[in-house]
């Protein structure tokens, strides 16, 4: 049951996000349409911990990080691929977000910050990159990447 109500509750996010350019603006509306202490937001945490626990989320793991792809571009999200991660004070591998990411960054313990961020919504426009990075504790990120594009480095 968890795995239809997350499917639907990131369908919401997908309608708040419609066709916008993935820049700062989307990343402010987020944070201000389904801010951390709002219920939404509590509720895909919730769900992705769920989904944890169950076993059809972040079913896989490599270098301290436990990772999986819950929805394929073209189902409930639209044009996004879902994904899920769990990370703890790791440094992940570096890639390219060919056409941007949008993500939500739910603490577990401790303090942590994905890429230097706080709780809360963000976004990666089109070219940008980077090595994933958790620090000062555990969490989950959520991303939604426009038709699945991720491109893996190797750096």
């Amino acid at each position: 049951m968890s795995q239809q109500e997350f499917a639907k509750a990131v369908a919401e996010i997908v309608q708040i996000v419609g066709d916008a350019p993935l820049d700062a603006a989307l990343e402010v509306r987020l944070n201000a349409k389904v801010p951390p202490g709002s219920p939404a937001f509590q509720r895909l945490a919730a769900l992705c911990a769920e989904g944890e626990a169950e076993g059809w989320l972040m079913a896989r793991e490599a270098g301290g990080i436990r990772y999986g792809r819950a929805i394929k571009p073209g189902a409930e999200a639209g044009r996004f691929s879902v994904d899920v991660v769990r990370m703890r004070d790791v440094r992940g591998p570096h890639h390219v977000h060919t056409t941007g990411e949008i993500g939500a960054i739910f603490p577990l313990e401790g303090d942590p910050r994905f890429d230097g961020r706080e709780k809360g919504w963000y976004v990666y426009g089109p070219g940008s990159d980077h090595h994933p990075t958790v620090e000062g504790g555990d969490a989950h990120i959520l991303y939604l990447l426009p038709e699945g594009a991720i491109e893996f480095t190797g750096r």
